[in-house]
C-alpha cells in the first residue's frame, strides 16, 4: 500500500488507526456471515458521518478489527463510541437471536483497543528522530 498524505490549510498528515472491539464476555455473537456482513455495512455507512475512511475491516466471531484513516480533528473516542452504540443497537434489533448469547442491553465490551498505525515502525521512527541529534 502506497503511503498517502492528506493535506489541510496548515498541515500535511497521514493518520491511520487500528480499532478492535470485543463482544461482551467474548461471546461468539458474530457467528454468522450475515451478522458479520451487516456489521461491516453499518460501519461503512457511519464512516462518512464520522469523518473517517475505512481502509480495511473484518469481524471474527467474538471481535471486530477496523483500520481507518482520519484527520487531526477526528474525535477518536466519539468514533469508537458511535460505532459501538449504533452497531450494538442495530445488530440486536435485526438479529434478535443474539440476545440468547448476551445479557442485558450490551453487545460490546465497554473497553476497546485503539492504536495508531503507519507505514514506518516505531523502532525505525525512533532511530530517525535519534539520528537528528547528529546533524
Amino acid at each position: 500500500m502506497k503511503y498517502k498524505l492528506d493535506k489541510s490549510a496548515h498541515s500535511v498528515y497521514a493518520l491511520y488507526y487500528h480499532l478492535v472491539m470485543v463482544v461482551k464476555y467474548r461471546q461468539k455473537a458474530l457467528y454468522s456471515d450475515d451478522i458479520r456482513e451487516r456489521l461491516k455495512d453499518i460501519v461503512w455507512n457511519l464512516s462518512e458521518e464520522l469523518g473517517i475512511e475505512v481502509v480495511a475491516h473484518e469481524p471474527a466471531e467474538d471481535h471486530y478489527h477496523l483500520l481507518f484513516r482520519a484527520t487531526p480533528k477526528t474525535n477518536l473516542v466519539n468514533v469508537a463510541n458511535v460505532i459501538k452504540g449504533v452497531s450494538s443497537r442495530r445488530l440486536r434489533q435485526e438479529f434478535p437471536e443474539t440476545k440468547n448469547l448476551l445479557w442485558g442491553d450490551s453487545f460490546w465490551s465497554p473497553s476497546y483497543f485503539l492504536a495508531t498505525s503507519g507505514q514506518v515502525s516505531l523502532d525505525a521512527l525512533k532511530e530517525y528522530v535519534d539520528s537528528q541529534l547528529e546533524k
